[in-house]
């Protein structure tokens, strides 16, 4: 079995050299989705609010988006929305955003504010 050597890993997801996975995404197991690049249409950076995502500890709040547990996303200020070309869109909130974005444009289009 080949194993991608990880480019980036904190608590909540892991950059590889092939995909993403996101930790403890699925309610109520907590089971990692693992997202290859070429299954991402794009990455949106976006600015996260109360309201937008800040608050939402696993889940959402708007039936677009989903949220994996993060109990510390109550600190950051920034998200990343993944459009994987399906109806809902996961979001992760990385430790270092900057060093995720600067990973993922080098492999899918990212926007950034």
């Amino acid at each position: 079995m080949h194993v991608s050597p990880n480019i980036y890993e904190d608590p909540t997801l892991t950059l590889d050299t092939d995909g993403i996975t996101l930790r403890r995404y699925y309610f109520p197991w907590a089971g990692s989705k693992r997202i290859p690049y070429s299954a991402i249409r794009g990455v949106e950076c976006r600015s996260m609010s109360w309201r937008s995502g800040k608050g939402r500890i696993w889940g959402t709040s708007h039936p677009s988006y989903w949220f994996p547990l993060d109990v510390k996303r109550t600190g950051k200020e920034m998200m990343l929305v993944i459009d994987v070309g399906h109806r809902v869109k996961p979001c992760v909130s990385p430790d270092q955003t900057d060093r995720v974005v600067e990973l993922l444009s080098e492999r899918v289009p990212v926007t950034t504010p």
